[in-house]
């Protein structure tokens, strides 16, 4: 009887017929239609609906019904006002209930195949599948937790200095403010913004570049006046060849550090939340790259005197090569690396344990076998030991626990190499049996991630 009344009370206007109404009219019709109720018979069994709640998510087939031309398209009988799909009612009635309250459940023992049929067709993408029962469906061992701990961490990566275009004042920072800093900041926001990445690259090569040829130039100059006198016995006025040359690439130093001091400033002023912007670990690479170059040319009399001064700069400047992991924003950052990165967080706990456990095996089987050496060798012994003192003995453990070996210390008694096996035995437990704990986590997460990517293309589309 509802659907009779709703008829005639004008529900079968097309969309052009009801604009044409009076304005008090028109909200009557919506309110009368809201309130129309729809029959389905899916398989024999009877479902009844309102109208309104079909319109939830326009464009899918449960949508179209409610077109007035849709009992001429579908399987419609006039005489019991219902529309007949031979369909799973099973599946129908968690697909009705995915329009009244928007999460889509399915059964726990519903094959996935069949599933995926009956998604298509009432044209409901997969993806919308609830994360709870994705797990079911795909036999993942993943907690629903984990879900939630890898949108936080995506929601964190995203409001990272994110722009701020709200503001109470309009002045001329408020307008250039985030054009600027999107140009800076986001490599492919417009086409100046990818020059001045690329051009921002260039520099960050070409002051690599100029390190390694600085790196080259103190060694000649270290080897030819420090490899057979220590740094107090040489001259104040004796100067290595490599001087002239230090000079000239100082000035193309300077030259690459002062446009990061303007790309740096200018990335600042601009920067919609300083204490945000000091938080991430390339801004504060970008900070500390600038000082090594001013603080050279503040002390350059001194290095005169005291040529481990230059040395001691040029170990400052490897913050250099930390600017190329700014190369990262020109690519998309791949899953893996991600998943990877999360997965290192979720671990971090049994990370430091694994850490404490190799700290305490290097000190005990370094003492192991420091007495174990002295013990075991003989009053007639008249070789000499590899080490001096307990301190190279960890330095051994650990190189042993590791599994490296340089061969540098070596055992010379029986209780020496009984402790050394012991130690390479632990340190090959103790390094794998973390490992499955890895792996399934990062399964587990690039379960995760790989669902996330599926919805997430499928809300752009």
């Amino acid at each position: 009887m509802a659907m009779e009344h709703s008829l005639g009370t004008g529900t079968e206007l097309d969309g052009e017929e009801q604009k044409c109404l009076p304005p008090w009219r028109r909200r009557k019709f919506q309110m009368e239609g809201s309130k129309e109720k729809i029959i389905l018979n899916i398989g024999g069994v009877r479902y009844e609906t309102y109208s309104s709640t079909l319109r939830t998510f326009p464009g899918t087939k449960l949508c179209s019904l409610t077109d007035p031309h849709a009992p001429s398209i579908y399987d419609y009988d006039p005489t019991t006002k219902e529309f007949f799909f031979d369909r799973s009612a099973e599946i129908f009635s968690y697909v009705l209930n995915y329009y009244r309250t928007k999460r889509f459940h399915c059964p726990i023992d519903t094959c996935r195949s069949v599933l995926e049929e009956e998604l298509a067709f009432w044209e409901i993408n997969e993806t919308q599948l609830a994360s709870c029962c994705w797990l079911k469906l795909n036999n993942k061992e993943v907690q629903p937790e984990e879900f939630n701990i890898w949108d936080e961490n995506e929601q964190a990566d995203d409001q990272r200095l994110i722009v701020q275009t709200e503001r109470r004042e309009f002045s001329w920072r408020t307008r250039w403010q985030p054009k600027i800093w999107s140009i800076f900041e986001k490599p492919f926001s417009s086409f100046s913004a990818k020059c001045l990445a690329v051009v921002s690259l260039l520099f960050i090569v070409g002051i690599v570049i100029i390190f390694c040829e600085e790196t080259k130039a103190q060694y000649e100059f270290f080897t030819a006046n420090f490899s057979s006198v220590r740094y107090s016995e040489v001259p104040h006025n004796k100067q290595g060849p490599h001087y002239h040359q230090a000079a000239y690439l100082l000035h193309l130093e300077l030259f690459c550090v002062l446009w990061f001091t303007f790309e740096f400033s200018v990335r600042f002023c601009f920067c919609p939340d300083k204490k945000l912007f000091f938080q991430n670990p390339l801004n504060v690479v970008d900070f500390l790259s600038l000082f090594p170059v001013y603080i050279e040319l503040f002390v350059a009399g001194q290095i005169q005197r005291m040529p481990s001064l230059g040395l001691w700069l040029g170990f400052l400047r490897i913050v250099y090569l930390l600017k190329l992991l700014k190369i990262s924003k020109l690519i998309e950052t791949p899953l893996i690396l991600k998943v990877l990165c999360y997965t290192l967080r979720s671990i971090l706990r049994e990370i430091c344990i694994l850490l404490m456990i190799l700290a305490f095996e290097t000190l005990f089987f370094g003492s192991l076998f420091f007495y174990g050496e002295l013990l075991g060798s003989r009053p007639s012994y008249t070789g000499e030991l590899h080490f001096a003192d307990i301190l190279l003995c960890f330095w051994w453990a650990l190189i042993t626990l590791t599994t490296v070996g340089y061969g540098d210390i070596i055992p010379l008694t029986k209780a020496g190499e009984v402790t050394a096996a012991l130690a390479a035995v632990f340190g090959v437990l103790t390094i794998i049996i973390p490992i499955p704990i890895f792996l399934v986590k990062f399964k587990s997460y690039y379960d995760i991630a790989v669902f996330k990517q599926k919805l997430k293309r499928s809300k752009k589309r």
